[in-house]
């Protein structure tokens, strides 16, 4: 037969050690050893580790921001910035590049800007109308510097001319233009094929540096130290791709909007290539029969 111990014995010796557990949360360690005294616990206190030095320090500071998430930056837009070493200043560049012509663009490639309606409707309308005469016709072009008002220029300086010098003059005219505002085109799809290539080199040089870390500090074991350079690689890399595709897009944008615009003008230089020639036709039907 097992003979038990009689439970108010236990219960006593229970509700002792508690109360000398609550003295003890406030009174320090060595309180904290006599409540295990009391209760029975034969098992010693452990004692207390020496601070980390040297590689184990790196490697323990490491792993702490490793689990608080502090590698390469804590979130915040400068952190992310900084963490991602020398190769975010031409990355940074790019973006400011990108957001400089992007603007300059936006603005020169209006509808207003390259035909507006208002000049496009009185003009043709009063040359079809026979109000101009080539003087008056030239000095209407000159007075509004836009694509559309050089072209109308360009069959101005035909007047009296055959149609095919007209519509040639014209087509010439129109190219020109559209050179003019496929410019900075280069700098759109530049910066997104280089900035990429960017943060590939970011990626490569974040990892040489954890590789060369875990190298020094002798720690093969402790795959932690390769998290310092995976965050700066991951963080250009990142970066890189931010900047490449809205340039891309912005390449893709501009190049239909210079598109649609060459559509305008050929539209509005026609009935212009028209009522010149025909100009032209009547100031020869005069001559011969004069």
């Amino acid at each position: 037969m097992v003979l038990q111990r009689p439970w108010p014995i236990c219960c006593h010796r229970l509700v002792i050690a508690m109360l000398l557990a609550g003295l003890a949360s406030g009174a320090g360690p060595a309180c904290g050893q006599t409540v295990r005294a009391w209760a029975g616990d034969d098992e010693p206190a452990a004692a207390e580790a020496p601070p980390p030095t040297g590689a184990d320090a790196e490697a323990a500071g490491i792993s702490v921001a490793v689990a608080s998430g502090r590698i390469g930056g804590s979130g915040r837009p400068l952190e992310l910035l900084f963490g991602g070493g020398l190769l975010m200043i031409p990355l940074l560049a790019c973006s400011f590049a990108l957001v400089v012509f992007g603007i300059e663009r936006a603005v020169s490639l209006r509808t207003s800007q390259v035909v507006p309606v208002l000049f496009v409707e009185r003009f043709v309308g009063r040359l079809q109308a026979g109000e101009f005469d080539r003087a008056e016709a030239a000095a209407a072009c000159a007075a509004h510097p836009s694509p559309v008002a050089r072209a109308f220029a360009a069959a101005v300086r035909r007047w009296g001319r055959p149609a095919v010098e007209v519509e040639q003059a014209v087509i010439d005219a129109c190219e020109r233009e559209l050179n003019h505002l496929r410019k900075y085109r280069r700098v759109f799809n530049g910066v997104a094929t280089i900035s990429p290539l960017f943060g590939l080199l970011g990626t490569v040089l974040g990892l040489i540096r954890s590789f060369n870390d875990i190298a020094a500090a002798g720690a093969m074991g402790q795959p932690d130290l390769l998290a310092r350079g995976f965050g700066e690689a991951l963080i250009t890399t990142a970066m890189g791709l931010v900047v490449a595709i809205p340039a891309l897009v912005l390449h893709s944008y501009f190049t239909s909007r210079v598109d649609r615009l060459a559509m305008q003008l050929d539209e509005c230089c026609q009935p212009v290539i028209e009522a010149v020639a025909a100009t032209g036709a009547e100031l020869g039907t005069r001559r011969k029969a004069g």
